[in-house]
């Protein structure tokens, strides 16, 4: 998934164009659980290793075609951003190894409660780190959200860290993330290029090994791994185009839009268990999102109603 926050700057309207791209990011990642079953029965390591280097060059072309490629030039010159960019790629691998791991293991529903607690997460964030004031429908979201979990934890006997990971890696990589003064884009191949130095060595051992599965298992599995390249750059490539067009808000409720799918083919198509306790932590966290987006589409309107955008009667 992208960072909602990614965008260029604050939207004052929202563009049918950039709804568009948008949705169609957020379902593409919908979908992604029924890619990542069918290579489950490849190790999640070497799977997030072929998402990396074959991202790659579907990027690259990305910024030639947008004639962007100064700014990596830029970028590799600059050992301050090079470490930023180094520290939000290492985050964004957790989260893919995490995430390829939990759905092969029959965990989507704890990849789904992982993305719907994220933004909330955000907050959280924000207030610990940079100060940020919440309201009192943030703290009691944050305080349904923590509840959610701690039922979960007492049914399984332990903290679904499935969630909690994908949750605590995808937070903190949208809050370095904005720290990176490179577009989506550019932020995006300069962490995969830096992540393809060892991912292609890990590669290239497997196969010398006999332990990989590009060319000696079969051609299925070839194309699988390639494939890898194109379900993870493609859709961030689509979101960032649209988030240019959206304002905050928008983009802070089409969120839920894969979260939500997630938890359906999980349930539905992949036929995980889902019982009362479950039942009871999720609606929890549903309830805690309901308070979250109220919140946040209240604070957009008194934004839009202080700058003139909208009359009061609206």
């Amino acid at each position: 998934m992208a960072d909602a926050n990614s965008s260029s700057g604050p939207q004052t309207g929202d563009s049918p164009r950039g709804f568009a791209f948008a949705l169609t990011a957020y379902v593409l990642w919908g979908f992604l659980p029924f890619f990542m079953k069918a290579v489950a029965h490849i190790p999640a390591a070497e799977v997030v290793a072929h998402r990396i280097v074959w991202s790659v060059p579907l990027a690259g072309l990305v910024l030639i075609w947008l004639g962007r490629t100064g700014d990596i030039k830029v970028a590799l010159r600059s050992p301050r951003m090079l470490a930023m960019a180094t520290l939000t790629a290492t985050l964004i691998t957790i989260n893919w190894g995490i995430y390829v791991w939990a759905i092969g293991a029959g965990r989507a529903i704890e990849t789904a409660l992982g993305y719907y607690i994220n933004p909330l997460f955000s907050i959280f964030l924000g207030a610990v780190l940079l100060k940020e004031r919440l309201d009192r429908a943030q703290m009691l979201a944050i305080g349904l959200a923590a509840l959610a979990v701690t039922i979960l934890a007492f049914d399984a006997g332990g903290l679904p860290w499935v969630s909690i990971g994908l949750c605590i890696s995808w937070g903190f990589y949208a809050f370095f993330r904005k720290t990176l003064p490179v577009g989506p884009n550019q932020g995006f191949f300069l962490e995969v290029l830096l992540l393809s130095v060892p991912a292609l060595g890990y590669i290239l051992w497997l196969e010398s090994s006999g332990q990989g599965h590009f060319g000696d298992t079969g051609l299925a599995d070839v194309l699988w791994l390639l494939a890898c390249g194109v379900v993870t750059a493609i859709p961030l490539m689509i979101y960032a185009n649209g988030a240019k067009l959206l304002r905050l808000s928008t983009i802070g409720i089409m969120q839920y839009v894969a979260p939500t799918m997630i938890f359906f083919i999980a349930v539905f198509a992949f036929n995980e268990p889902f019982g009362t306790t479950k039942l009871i932590a999720f609606a929890f966290i549903w309830a805690a999102l309901i308070l979250y987006s109220g919140s946040m589409l209240r604070t957009a309107r008194a934004r839009r109603l202080s700058a003139g955008e909208l009359k009061p009667a609206e």
